[in-house]
């Protein structure tokens, strides 16, 4: 096996070449963890590994355990069918889809340090879609608490959603419910609405993005 060290953007990079293999090098990424990253290097990465930069930080992210993605299937399954049936211009995008957050109207891949992959995200401005991704704020986001989304990693999404423009965010706890969040004129959350799927197991959600869309609670939970 012959092994092959690069320095790009200040990052370290080993190449492994299998010369039996088909596809060729694997690049393996070993980050600073004190360094500032840009979506121009993020770009750069190609381990396979999911991340998402926070500020430049990035932060890597583990595969979703079993509840996690049942959650998130049958929240994707609800809103991309009512959608697409009355012809609505929004899209629902599930993870991993890349979701820029510039600051400052800064559009450049080398001037955008955010980039995240909410579980769940719908879009209904078509500019800010393109072939990399969301660019921009969408206009819902859906994350569920995981072993990589810890309470204190939500927190910090809680703000950057709220900074960002998000105008209506569910933060879903799998064994016991989820809070909604709506953004106000003055561009804070409100204290939420929680739905709790022992005490309120009937409740409908409403989908306050999209016009006439409630989900059953039991539905979002159902195995």
């Amino acid at each position: 096996m012959e092994s092959k060290t690069h320095e790009k953007n200040d990052q370290h990079v080993d190449l492994v070449c299998e010369p039996p293999a088909p596809y060729g090098c694997i690049s393996v990424v070993n980050l600073d963890p004190g360094k500032r990253y840009s979506y121009a290097d993020y770009l750069t990465w190609a381990d396979n590994k999911r991340r998402e930069l926070f500020d430049g930080i990035a932060k890597l992210m583990s595969a979703p355990v079993i509840i996690h993605a049942l959650i998130t299937g049958n929240i994707f399954v609800k809103i991309g069918p009512y959608i697409k049936k009355r012809g609505g211009k929004c899209k629902v995008f599930h993870a991993p889809v890349d979701v820029r957050l510039p600051k400052n109207g800064e559009t450049e891949n080398h001037k955008i340090f955010t980039v995240v992959q909410p579980d769940i995200c719908v879009v209904c401005d078509p500019s800010k879609i393109d072939e990399k991704g969301v660019i921009g704020a969408p206009d819902l986001v859906v994350e569920v608490l995981s072993p990589s989304n810890t309470k204190l990693m939500m927190s910090k999404k809680f703000d950057l959603y709220e900074e960002a423009g998000v105008k209506e965010y569910w933060v879903v706890y799998p064994k016991s419910g989820l809070t909604v969040f709506l953004l106000q004129d003055n561009g804070k959350y409100d204290d939420g609405t929680t739905y709790d799927i022992i005490y309120t197991p009937d409740a409908k959600v409403p989908v306050h993005t999209i016009d006439g869309l409630e989900i059953g609670l039991k539905e979002l939970f159902e195995e």
